[in-house]
């Protein structure tokens, strides 16, 4: 399982941003995609997931309605979609792998594969 994390980058309070997810080396039929962020001196924080197949999202309380997580599997990509982000967005983002069947969850334990993170900066 491989994951490819890009589409962060400088934005003023306010902004938006759209993160991608590829992924690569697994057919599973069931899995989730999970977007995670994390700062220094803390511990990485679920931000939101979804399930295949059936395309559930979930997302972090202090997201929801602000971020979308999508899928595009032709383009074996998933997206978080951010708006009206704030300076406390601000982090290095990264999404995580998790196989198995059923709805997805935002704990870090049970993501087996992280690709590398992609800043996104907020300013105020």
């Amino acid at each position: 399982v491989q994951l490819q994390a890009s589409g962060g980058g400088l934005v003023q309070q306010g902004g938006s941003l759209r993160l991608s997810c590829v992924h690569s080396g697994f057919t599973l039929p069931y899995h989730s995609i999970g977007w995670f962020r994390q700062v220094p001196g803390k511990e990485r924080e679920g931000v939101a997931c979804i399930s295949v197949p059936d395309g559930e999202p979930f997302y972090k309380n202090s997201v929801k309605g602000r971020f979308t997580i999508s899928r595009d599997n032709d383009k074996a990509t998933t997206y978080l979609q951010m708006n009206s982000l704030k300076p406390e967005d601000t982090a290095v983002y990264s999404c995580g792998f998790s196989g198995g069947r059923g709805a997805c969850a935002l704990s870090t334990v049970i993501y087996s594969t992280w690709g590398q993170g992609t800043q996104v900066t907020v300013s105020s």
